[in-house]
């Protein structure tokens, strides 16, 4: 059943329906064969940049759909609902390009993002590092000057999503020692020389989105493709880091209400004792309590959209938002495997998948425990 909303106005409702649409017609189809084999689906984020969900949230005159935030991250639950790993490239993707929409010069934003926000260009986000995950100001990769006009990058980065798929990087790297203000944002193509990717990662989920390292030997990058002063790049990574939690929010809320729909649709058909198991309290509670979990995450998902398209502070909600949609996917995805019961065990229903995608959910972008550290930092600032 299609997830309850108020949308705003017609078209809003036509982007959001469209998504549904190509997530049932278009997505869900491929999913199971394509996480069963790892395949990268690179035909599939083509067409969704035609379709313009690549480029949503960022402005017309930019290239972009210009779609506020709470309707980008509605299409996207719904195309989280599925095929997952779909849907978090989008989110990737959509940060990926943030930087440059953001703190890019004319010249820069008028040479690349229009390709970056159309899909003919698929992006990665090159932040975290084997001993550099929650705490990126300890990176060591590094750029140093090459001459006046470039820099060569050196050293390696970890968990890129579309690792040796991505036809750009959107990369940090040191350029000085200054923890706090020593971290540069570059732009860096994805066949630059001595850039390489390492075999991806074998992943307990999301099999079909490219996980692998990133080694990076004496990297040129023109000067040009530097987003941002030198020693920019951590505010504008933590930046970028907001909105894409709200992103890995909204895939978590899809794959939720996707796991409930399976759910309420064998309790409605299964039978035991004479009538459907649904109307059984005990299951029919455990089904009323995912669906206000999922109800719940969306509306603190939301929430943290429209203040960000208000242009208020959003950090703390995003936080919020990240941290309760992904353990609620985690709860929700798990209890859908129990209503199922064995069958809900087995390949021939997609809920043990969801429920693998689900677990990812809670440690990138940030684990929930780096989101409860972020919140109560707020919460010390705000009451000081």
């Amino acid at each position: 059943m299609p997830a309850d909303r108020l949308l705003p106005d017609d078209e809003a409702a036509a982007i959001v329906g469209l998504a549904r649409d190509v997530a049932a017609a278009e997505l869900a189809p491929r999913a199971a064969a394509a996480e069963e084999s790892g395949a990268f689906p690179r035909d599939v984020f083509r067409e969704l940049g035609r379709l313009g969900f690549l480029g949503m949230p960022y402005a017309e005159e930019l290239g972009g759909g210009g779609q506020p935030y709470e309707i980008y991250l509605q299409a996207l639950e719904e195309l989280a609902g599925g095929w997952a790993s779909v849907a978090v490239g989008i989110s990737v993707h959509v940060m990926s390009c943030y930087p440059l929409a953001t703190r890019g010069t004319a010249e820069q934003r008028e040479r690349w993002l229009p390709d970056m926000l159309a899909g003919d260009l698929l992006g990665a986000y090159a932040l975290s590092e084997a001993d550099a995950g929650s705490d990126p100001a300890a990176m060591r990769a590094r750029a140093a000057r090459d001459g006046e006009d470039g820099y060569r990058l050196s050293g390696a980065k970890a968990w890129v999503t579309h690792g040796g798929e991505a036809d750009f990087y959107t990369l940090f790297a040191r350029t000085s020692e200054d923890r706090a203000h020593g971290i540069s944002c570059f732009l860096v193509p994805g066949d630059a020389p001595g850039l390489r990717a390492q075999t991806p990662e074998r992943k307990m989920g999301l099999t079909a989105s490219t996980t692998a390292p990133i080694d990076l030997d004496d990297v040129p990058v023109a000067a040009e493709r530097r987003i941002g002063a030198e020693g920019d790049g951590l505010p504008i990574a933590l930046e970028a880091l907001d909105s894409g939690r709200l992103g890995i929010a909204a895939v978590a809320v899809g794959v939720a209400q996707a796991a409930l729909d399976h759910a309420v649709a064998y309790a409605r058909e299964r039978r035991t004792f004479g009538r459907a198991i649904i109307d059984h309290q005990g299951l029919g509670f455990l089904l009323a309590d995912m669906a206000a979990a999922v109800a719940s995450a969306r509306g603190v998902l939301l929430d943290a959209a429209r203040r960000r398209d208000r242009g208020l502070p959003f950090g703390r909600q995003a936080s919020i938002a990240k941290l309760a949609a992904t353990d609620a996917a985690m709860r929700v995805t798990t209890d859908a495997v129990q209503v199922l019961g064995g069958v809900g065990y087995t390949r021939e229903l997609p809920v043990e998948r969801l429920m693998r995608e689900a677990k990812v959910m809670q440690i990138f972008e940030g684990t929930n425990q780096i989101q409860r550290l972020v919140i109560a930092r707020h919460l010390a600032r705000e009451a000081a």
